[in-house]
């Protein structure tokens, strides 16, 4: 990264790092959407299954793992005040408390996980499923958190093409595996939906290794010497880690995990509209990707330029992102109007929920527009370290507005399931409008303190 002057190489900045950025998002959610696309193709059943285990392991996986979204900013700042040498001491001390987040996981799961989904009331055979695929899905845990931490300070340098290379290589793996394992191919035992957990897991430990090469042999990372010497674990690091990355990764467990309360609350509804609700949750997904990797963008670039005291700049790209975020949003949310029924039908062929699906899909283009505004916002506050008061507007906007909307109109009105989409509409979009008030207010204080 290098500083701008003008607009112009503002953007084109931004859009050097976005760009690998969102296609390395893209990429990610590219498993979770193979995983629910050919388990839909396999069996409705299948289908629910995987829907019910996602639902719990994406809000758990994104939580603790926004834990460790405090490197990037962390690392932007560092780099922006050219004090590179204290880079490897901090990215080490995350990949310590990232392993003891990892093991601790798979422990509780080990404890745990059954009677959670025995208390939900699933169909017999969806609950085994679920069970099945998320224990398939835990031999996973510790590559994909370890590798977060390195996809962290790969991107806080600036090399976000890098990222992309590597998941845009791990995409294939997971599809072919995924293909062998669903379906019982070759010498390959036919698993079904929970075939998917296994080659996910497989996927996380390629991507692993793959970071792991080229953090050691690769320019400009190996300057960093990340891997040549074992350094003692430091609490105070993991504090300043601590005290930055829980507030971020409850703030993103607050909001995934409303999605999945939903999923779980909708699990009074027949397999079909679950399998409905879980497909068009996924497509959902895959639009947030644009503003999410806005957000991450916005996170690193704020953060370098907060790092070099260049506060106006780092305003600059905050609006910038929030704009670009915002077109796209408008130009996707005509597409999906108007190929909603072809969007469909990428993910089920059974009559019903196909209907159902494409009712939900029409709430998805008012989703993505509070998340063009919220997702970019959240990300150029971090970059600024401003993460405890985001933590308290998420929880308020999702939990205590959106929720609880969703439930009255679901339960009360003659929406039914569609009541939970309106819910998750109002708290996206009161959460938007905190975010960006705090923003602004925010940016004019640093702005004011630095004239003085």
């Amino acid at each position: 990264m290098k500083q701008t002057f003008t607009t112009k190489q503002k953007l084109k900045q931004m859009l050097v790092i976005l760009l690998p950025v969102l296609v390395t998002q893209v990429g990610m959610f590219g498993l979770t959407f193979f995983d629910t696309t050919m388990s839909g193709h396999y069996s409705p059943t299948d289908l629910a299954g995987v829907a019910v285990g996602s639902s719990l392991w994406t809000p758990i996986y994104t939580g603790l793992s926004g834990i460790l979204l405090a490197v990037p900013p962390i690392v932007a700042q560092l780099v922006g005040r050219k004090e590179e040498s204290k880079v490897s001491f901090s990215v080490i001390q995350a990949i310590y408390l990232s392993l003891s987040m990892a093991v601790l996981l798979i422990v509780f799961g080990f404890i745990f996980l059954k009677p959670i989904l025995q208390l939900m009331g699933l169909e017999a055979d969806v609950q085994d499923i679920a069970f099945r695929y998320l224990a398939a899905l835990s031999t996973g845990i510790i590559p994909i958190f370890l590798y977060f931490v390195l996809r962290s300070f790969i991107d806080a340098l600036g090399q976000t093409q890098v990222t992309m290379f590597i998941t845009l290589s791990a995409l294939p793996v997971n599809i072919v595996l995924n293909y062998l394992l669903i379906n019982g191919i070759w010498i390959f035992p036919e698993l079904g939906g929970v075939g998917t957990g296994y080659a996910t897991s497989i996927t996380y430990w390629y991507m692993l290794l793959t970071a792991l090469h080229i953090v050691y042999h690769n320019q400009p990372f190996a300057g960093f010497k990340l891997l040549n010497k074992i350094h003692r674990i430091s609490w105070e690091k993991w504090k300043e880690i601590l005290k930055i990355g829980v507030p971020i990764g409850f703030s993103i467990f607050f909001e995934t995990s409303i999605f999945s309360a939903v999923t779980l609350l909708m699990s009074n509804y027949d397999t079909n509209t679950i399998a409905a609700h879980q497909s068009a949750i996924n497509f959902a997904s895959l639009l947030y990707m644009v503003p999410l990797s806005i957000s991450t963008a916005l996170t690193i670039l704020v953060g370098f330029e907060v790092g070099a005291n260049r506060l106006k700049d780092a305003k600059q790209y905050s609006w910038m992102g929030v704009f670009t975020a915002v077109i796209i949003a408008f130009v996707s949310g005509i597409i999906l109007l108007a190929f909603r029924q072809q969007i469909a039908g990428i993910y089920t062929n059974d009559a019903e929920v196909l209907k159902l699906t494409t009712g939900f899909l029409i709430y998805a283009i008012f989703f993505q527009l509070s998340d063009a505004i919220q997702a970019p916002v959240q990300g150029a506050l971090r970059g600024y370290k401003d993460v405890n008061i985001t933590l308290i507007m998420t929880l308020i906007s999702y939990w205590v507005i959106g929720l609880p909307s969703g439930y009255l109109l679901a339960n009360y009105t003659s929406f039914g399931p569609f009541g939970y989409w309106i819910g998750l509409i109002i708290g996206l979009a009161t959460g938007a409008a905190f975010l960006s008030s705090r923003l602004y207010s925010l940016q004019k204080k640093h702005i004011t303190l630095s004239t003085k």
